[in-house]
């Protein structure tokens, strides 16, 4: 298992994946390469995986019970991987994603300075959205790797599992993983508040109770990080209040108009080289934003970011459209990512 993943970091290979009946292959850009001759007989994806799962010092009765598992694990001089290992069709299979040991720079990784500068914030609920596999993770990394950077605060990260290791640097770092260090993230989230956190990262808001008590620490006075499977801020504002009854969703609405600083929303885009660019969506919550989530008419919130008057934000499809003009991407790629395919056709 070793020797194939050393494989993959030195071809550059984003994603390694253990499937019977297949090849172990590597994504490299949008290519998959063979990393053997053979394919996998049930038994060696069975074996390659116990290897990971004894590399990660993690029991794999998670997934025997569960039937599927997320995990890390690093080797040394090489690189960090998260994992996800599940059962299908009878069998054990496994998805393994390489990370760099070394924090990604948010220039290469076209993060935009308006992105960067929402980490000035000192408390409220900041929040990264995207489709699996955008990049909302490294987003996030580097916008913690921001604040530990440049002011003094306690910062604690609530992963699953923890994928991007910070060092102390003007601030103090405590990183758990859930469930290693807590069986849930919302038990870890109440716990949080009770170790003097200047700054909260939560990996992901899954359920009502961990949206609940996230609402609750940006409430009192903390910066909250967090990131949701949505594309959009409207969709996102719409998510969180209908994670909740409804006779409920009435004061979700007025409590996240309050609370709510950001959304910053981003895809994955192909380039015209072949390789893949993070496009970026922002969303800085205004009086007028604040009123409408208030008010049940977030349907409006786009026209408000697609307006282009606050410097503040920046739509996804003026984004396209610059990038088509520095001949990043194409013009094809940006009509199939754009919200409004017919009106960014015109202006490019």
């Amino acid at each position: 298992m070793i020797d194939l993943l050393q494989k993959a970091v030195q071809m550059g290979g984003s994603d390694v994946f253990i499937i019977p009946g297949s090849c172990v292959t590597v994504k490299v850009q949008n290519d998959f390469v063979n990393l053997t001759e053979q394919r996998l007989l049930p038994a060696d994806t069975e074996r390659l995986v116990k290897q990971m799962y004894e590399l990660s010092h993690r029991d794999i009765a998670l997934l025997d019970r569960e039937g599927d598992d997320d995990f890390s694990f690093a080797i040394v001089n090489v690189s960090r991987f998260r994992c996800n290992a599940y059962r299908q069709r009878g069998t054990i299979a496994a998805i393994c994603r390489i990370v760099n040991f070394e924090l990604p720079d948010p220039g290469k990784m076209h993060i935009p300075q308006l992105v960067m500068d929402l980490t000035a914030q000192r408390s409220g609920m900041i929040l990264v959205t995207g489709p699996a596999g955008s990049g909302k993770s490294t987003t996030l990394a580097c916008m913690v790797d921001r604040i530990n950077e440049t002011r003094g605060a306690h910062i604690v990260t609530i992963e699953d599992p923890i994928e991007y290791l910070h060092r102390h640097k003007k601030s103090l770092v405590s990183q758990r993983e859930v469930p290693n260090d807590a069986a849930t993230f919302s038990r870890a989230l109440r716990a949080a508040l009770r170790q003097a956190p200047d700054v909260v990262m939560l990996g992901e808001m899954r359920d009502l109770d961990t949206v609940r008590t996230a609402i609750t620490a940006a409430e009192t006075g903390h910066l909250l990080l967090s990131s949701l499977h949505t594309v959009g801020a409207a969709k996102t504002v719409d998510r969180i209040i209908d994670t909740f009854p409804a006779e409920q969703q009435a004061q979700i609405r007025a409590q996240l108009a309050m609370v709510l600083k950001a959304v910053v929303s981003q895809r994955l885009v192909p380039t015209a080289d072949g390789q893949r660019v993070a496009v970026f969506e922002v969303m800085t919550v205004n009086p007028a934003i604040q009123n409408m989530i208030r008010d049940g008419r977030t349907h409006q919130i786009d026209n408000v970011i697609y307006g282009g008057t606050d410097k503040n934000m920046m739509s996804m499809d003026a984004e396209l459209q610059r990038m088509v003009r520095e001949r990043l991407i194409t013009r094809d790629a940006a009509l199939i990512y754009a919200s409004n395919p017919e009106t960014l056709a015109k202006r490019i």
